[in-house]
């Protein structure tokens, strides 16, 4: 049993495209009347930060535009001054983390409310986490006084990130994501926004790069952001945290970047102690391995790889391991100097981590290239299918490890099904309703209108044109068995008898056999069309059917042989219908009672054919029947109306 304990901060979120005038109603809803505007008098803010003041009209009144990275206590108590000056009661900032680290410094020494407005991805607005730069290090905190009161998101306010920028803020989260994963507080409410951010941050960096205007994209990653900034803000973070805070604030490197080249080597560190957390975000991800699949995105977008680009001295690697390790804190793996100066040292080339000894290797661009040679199809849905069956296949095949032998048996058996199939006699389809898909395929068809009787497979033993037959004529054909009277009625949805449908019916001898599988027989026996009079009905004779195997002297059998299933399907008789003006009904009607219908999965019946509505009483009767034909003995009833859909509907 997992043990966990969950907090839920307060914060208020607005979040949608072109928000930003609500912010004077949010300052208001906190009983603000005097703001004082924070930013970091970038030129990039300057139009943003000019709307957010006309927004806020009369409410502002002081600003201060000198936020800087890693939230130095000296540029706070800067801000503190003008904030007593002006009698301020509400702090809103607008930019990225420093604008944000600022407002929280301020909230936590006044307890001020504050309104955050992001313009970039990187989430401590959603968290009750403050970090400052004292004396050269960072320092940081945690308080419920921390967490904003309110955080507004405009996505159009990230429109102007520039790309370069967008990828080291939305590694930034997705930073929190990974390490709340494998948080010793993690619970399944963090687990489930973690692994939901980095899954949307994979799919929507690439796009964000490949076409920075893509507004859908941007949501996406500010959403993901979000979503990992509040698993920052509910449970520790870890190695990774620890060391970009170390670098950040000794070192002064700029902090999303740092975020970004340090990431993958810090997964890399501490994969072998927590290998199920990075088997669950390499499955977000859609990449075997996790380490590298985050580096390999990083390097797809065009994000910083090595700190030595970043400015980092080879020299200072040796003293940030020595911060890093100073103080003790959770982390999934033991932390040793020796450890992560190869970290730093690997971080500081810009290697690429190295996938863990069992992993698949990346088959993502081979995926790829298949997916991209249906790019010539003209057919939309055609190119959709084989998309997706490709992609399909190639995950199914890398989540099983195929090997070699097994997907040589594979081919061989789809090569028996194919020489065993005859015109009486379809493996394919027996393939098909054994492995349930003919089912899913008939409810996705078929189950969308609930005023109409059920479909149901097919089956193999249909067969195209069967004989005309008169009203009250036999189809048995002088086979043995329990003589069945059957009275059936085809109606529309409200009840009103359909004229003129045609209904083929077909079912299985007191043995379990279709005549196709008799080469004895001479001709078709129990199948037959009907054809509905004025009132909708027909009625015939034939016998009581019998549960039967389906085919198991092939490849199929042998299939449900080794995984300990029987071939018997439920005793039943197969309708199609089909009348101007309506949709077709392939159907079946199941013997109540009969064998099969009951049971433990793998001991139904062997198609996953049958349904509640679709079984049905064949009563069993003595003396006179209804067409006055002598009987010594039992015989059953069959009374069963079919409601069918008109088309349209």
């Amino acid at each position: 049993m997992r043990s966990f304990v969950h907090t839920t901060g307060p914060s208020r979120v607005v979040f949608g495209a072109g928000t930003l005038p609500q912010v004077r109603e949010e300052v208001e809803r906190l009983g603000g009347s005097r703001v004082l505007l924070l930013s970091d008098g970038s030129p990039a803010l300057r139009k943003d930060t000019e709307r957010l003041r006309e927004a806020l009209g009369d409410l502002a009144v002081a600003e201060f535009d000198g936020a800087a990275m890693h939230t130095p206590v000296e540029v706070t108590e800067r801000a503190l001054g003008l904030l007593r000056e002006r009698d301020v009661d509400c702090l809103v900032a607008i930019g990225g983390g420093s604008t944000t680290g600022l407002a929280k410094a301020l909230a936590v020494r006044t307890d001020l409310p504050q309104i955050i407005v992001p313009t970039t991805y990187a989430g401590s607005e959603a968290t009750p986490v403050l970090g400052e730069t004292v004396d050269g290090r960072k320092v940081t905190r945690s308080s419920a006084a921390i967490l904003p009161e309110t955080v507004l998101y405009d996505v159009e306010l990230t429109l102007g990130l520039p790309v370069r920028m967008s990828v080291t803020s939305g590694v930034n989260a997705l930073a929190h994501a990974v390490e709340a994963v494998y948080s010793p507080d993690a619970g399944p409410v963090t687990d489930a926004m973690a692994l939901e951010a980095v899954a949307a941050i994979a799919r929507a960096l690439p796009a964000l790069h490949d076409d920075p205007s893509d507004l859908e994209a941007r949501a996406a990653l500010l959403q993901a952001a979000w979503l990992a900034g509040t698993c920052l803000g509910a449970v520790g973070m870890g190695l990774h945290h620890k060391l970009c805070h170390t670098l950040g604030g000794t070192f002064g490197l700029p902090h999303a970047d740092t975020h970004t080249v340090v990431l993958p080597h810090a997964m890399a560190y501490n994969a072998p102690a927590a290998p199920e957390a990075m088997d669950r975000i390499a499955r977000a991800l859609g990449v075997p391995d996790a380490p590298t699949g985050v580096f390999d995105l990083i390097r797809r977008v065009g994000g910083p790889t090595s700190l030595r680009d970043l400015g980092m001295a080879e020299a200072d690697l040796d003293r940030a391991a020595e911060l890093a390790t100073a103080q003790p804190y959770p982390n999934p793996r033991e932390l040793t100097r020796s450890g992560l100066a190869d970290l730093l040292g690997n971080a500081w080339h810009g290697h690429r981590p190295q996938a863990a000894a069992d992993s698949a290797p990346d088959l993502r661009p081979l995926t790829d290239e298949v997916v991209a040679s249906f790019g010539g199809c003209a057919n939309p849905r055609l190119k959709q299918l084989l998309t997706d069956l490709a992609r399909t296949l190639h995950a199914y095949t890398i989540r099983n490890d195929l090997t070699p032998q097994e997907w040589q048996r594979a081919i061989d058996f789809l090569t028996e099904a194919g020489h065993i199939t005859t015109d009486t006699r379809q493996e394919f389809i027996l393939l098909s309703d054994t492995l349930g898909v003919s089912s899913v395929v008939d409810a996705l068809a078929n189950s969308r209108n609930p005023d109409t009787t059920s479909s149901a497979i097919l089956g193999p033993f249909y067969v195209a044109g069967p004989p005309a037959a008169e009203h009250g004529s036999d189809i048995a054909g002088g086979l043995t068995g329990t003589p069945m009277w059957a009275d059936v009625q085809v109606t529309d949805q409200e009840g009103e008898p359909v004229t003129g449908a045609v209904v083929d019916v077909w079912q299985s001898n007191e043995d379990g056999f279709y005549d196709v599988q008799l080469p004895d027989l001479d001709g078709p026996v129990l199948r037959a069309r009907f054809t509905t009079d004025a009132d909708g009905r027909f009625t015939f004779w034939s016998i009581l059917p019998s549960e039967y195997p389906i085919p198991d002297d092939g490849p199929v059998g042998r299939m449900l042989s080794a995984v300990g299933r029987h071939p018997y399907r439920a005793p039943h008789v197969h309708f199609l219908i089909d009348a101007p003006g309506h949709q077709p009904l392939i159907t079946q009607l199941f013997v109540r009672g009969g064998a099969y219908l009951d049971g433990a999965p793998g001991q139904r019946d062997a198609v996953f054919g049958v349904k509640d509505d679709l079984i049905t009483d064949f009563i069993r009767r003595t003396g006179p029947t209804p067409d006055g034909r002598p009987i010594d003995g039992e015989w059953r009833l069959l009374e069963f109306t079919f409601r069918i859909a008109r088309l349209g509907d």
